[in-house]
């Protein structure tokens, strides 16, 4: 088993001043040359490996709003066997992403590759003049995410980063809480995200294969959860950045994850405030929650609907989420209004967030290969 005690000041290592707040309006809209088009998005899939490019493929064969134009994915196998799932025409298939870029003229590309192939997808993109949407996170390195920034400044083209939770009405709920002052201010936010494992959960070959590489993934649980949490706990904070962060990442299950975490607990301190983000790839079940903790009470964010509040020596009480307001109910319907200059950037999926996730996860992962080395 792995044990490493990470403990760095953002400020330090060159990362804002303590509590600074982020402008998650990373570009004005002067700055975005914008989608002409009207009707169904028109969207390109950059890759097949990641097991959610399947929700992107139920949804262009059941939606009239999204048409898949192309998918490049280099390995015939695995293209053949999701265009039988999903009655996909041979057709869309190229081996040349910018050749497809180029025949299809898509809006907007949703990147399904590891998350080492993001920057360079991303530029490849933005050459062509295509927005992208990437599978969380971002980045696991600042490198990386500032080459995409600059590529997405130079061409005017969006790089937006997709969470599951970014489009939970609890949460939503919860900020609204939050926000309305009805609850608060807030002292303490604890994340749970994760589930079994993916291979214990079946994850295709494909996507194993990355996933469980560090090279590919930077890391496991850490990366792959962790990043929900830290990008939740900013946006709650009204896009304050974390001062410190102090992390822990265990081996588990070293015989079926021998490269990488599958366990990791991060703290982030932020001013009068705390949140603990626990990732692991060692739950019993699918985890995706948060408790937020205030002055005047708490609320409990489980999956989608499922929202309680708890006032100071009470009961726990469920409520009924409100409606999330259009166009945030789900990626695709914001995606392609998004890019058409028809709402603005959602701070979840903005640019400057998702390149401070970055930061945060890049210097925990320094720190432990540094702990590793000593």
């Amino acid at each position: 088993m792995r044990f490493i005690l990470i403990a760095i000041s953002l400020f330090v290592l060159g990362c804002a001043p303590k509590h600074s707040t982020l402008n998650t309006e990373q570009q004005t809209p002067g700055d975005i040359r914008y989608s002409e088009r009207t009707g169904p998005l028109r969207i390109v899939a950059v890759g097949l490996v990641h097991g959610h490019a399947e929700g992107l493929l139920w949804n262009a064969s059941n939606r009239d709003d999204v048409v898949l134009v192309g998918v490049y994915e280099p390995n015939q196998a695995l293209f053949d066997r999701l265009a039988k799932k999903y009655e996909l025409d041979p057709s869309l298939r190229h081996d040349n992403l910018a050749r497809m870029l180029e025949e299809t003229e898509p809006e907007a590309a949703s990147i399904m590759t590891s998350i080492a192939a993001h920057a360079y997808t991303v530029e490849i993109c933005a050459s062509h003049g295509v927005h992208v949407l990437v599978e969380k996170p971002l980045a696991f390195n600042s490198r990386d995410a500032l080459r995409m920034k600059a590529a997405s400044h130079e061409h005017g083209t969006l790089v937006l980063t997709n969470y599951e939770t970014s489009w939970y009405a609890s949460l939503r709920e919860a900020k609204r809480l939050v926000e309305s002052g009805e609850m608060g201010p807030i002292r303490r936010m604890v994340f749970r995200h994760g589930h079994p494992g993916p291979r214990e959960i079946g994850c295709g070959e494909e996507f194993l294969d990355w996933l469980t590489d560090p090279k590919e993934n930077g890391g496991g649980a850490l990366v792959d959860f962790g990043c929900y949490g830290i990008a939740l706990s900013i946006w709650l904070m009204e896009g304050e950045r974390p001062s410190t962060i102090t992390a822990t990442t265990n081996s588990l299950k070293p015989n079926i994850y021998p490269n990488v975490d599958d366990d990791a607990t991060i703290v982030l301190g932020f001013d009068g405030a705390t949140a603990v983000v626990q990732a692991s790839w060692a739950w019993t079940h699918d985890n995706k929650e948060a408790d937020i903790h205030t002055e005047s009470g708490s609320i409990h964010a489980g999956k989608w609907n499922d929202i309680s509040v708890r006032a100071p020596d009470q009961q726990a009480e469920q409520r009924e989420p409100g409606p999330i307001a259009d166009p945030y109910q789900n990626e695709w319907t914001y995606l392609r209004q998004v890019i058409r200059g028809e709402c603005s950037i959602d701070p979840l999926s903005s640019l400057e967030l998702n390149i401070a996730v970055a930061e945060i996860l890049d210097e925990a992962r320094d720190q432990a290969r540094t702990h590793k080395d000593q």
